[in-house]
């Protein structure tokens, strides 16, 4: 599908189906992909035919956006990541002396309501609204998120962050942490 959006005129291909922290996609149609493995082949796919792709969606810590930009992605989303922060949309809500921001999916039935007049009867809303603890100014997660680049291009060799896709190597595991003293 890739190549056929590219071929049809497309410059930049969204990819994810189900992966996001506010995504009910895969509850709600039984449609979905790994988030690492579709970025792979739609970004083989893409770049073959110079085209580009956005990783959209899995993102919960800096590794997992270098992971997307080593699959090779060319932009990575993240709005789980970025959200309850000053700059997000929204009010904070206070509640047992603890603060919180408002946070849903593009397909939920919040933001179909929001900006498309509601869900329209052909369909189901496939995101949820949820409050998230309120996380200050977004700078420090943006340098969190921009050090662990760093750290991952210095690990693997990449002197650039176009580089990454030609120098990183995924390996199946069952155990991404360790808990020991969790």
């Amino acid at each position: 599908m890739v190549e056929e959006l590219i071929l049809s005129g497309a410059d930049i291909i969204k990819v994810g189906i189900g992966p996001g922290s506010v995504c009910t996609t895969r509850m709600k149609t039984g449609v979905g992909y790994p988030q690492l493995s579709a970025v792979i082949e739609c970004a083989d796919a893409a770049h073959g035919l110079q085209g580009h792709i956005i990783s959209d969606g899995g993102c919960t810590c800096p590794g997992d956006v270098a992971k997307a930009f080593g699959a090779g992605a060319d932009f990575v989303m993240a709005g789980g990541m970025f959200a309850g922060h000053d700059q997000c949309e929204g009010d904070l809500i206070e509640r047992d002396g603890k603060k919180y921001k408002m946070f849903y999916g593009m397909a939920s039935k919040t933001a179909m309501e929001k900006y498309a007049g509601g869900v329209a009867e052909y369909r189901s809303s496939e995101g949820k609204t949820v409050e998230v603890p309120y996380r200050g100014d977004v700078e420090v997660t943006v340098l969190d998120i921009l050090g662990g680049l760093r750290s991952a291009c210095t690990y693997i060799g990449a002197f650039k962050l176009k580089e990454l896709p030609r120098r990183a190597t995924f390996v199946r595991c069952t155990q991404q942490l360790n808990t020991i003293y969790s």
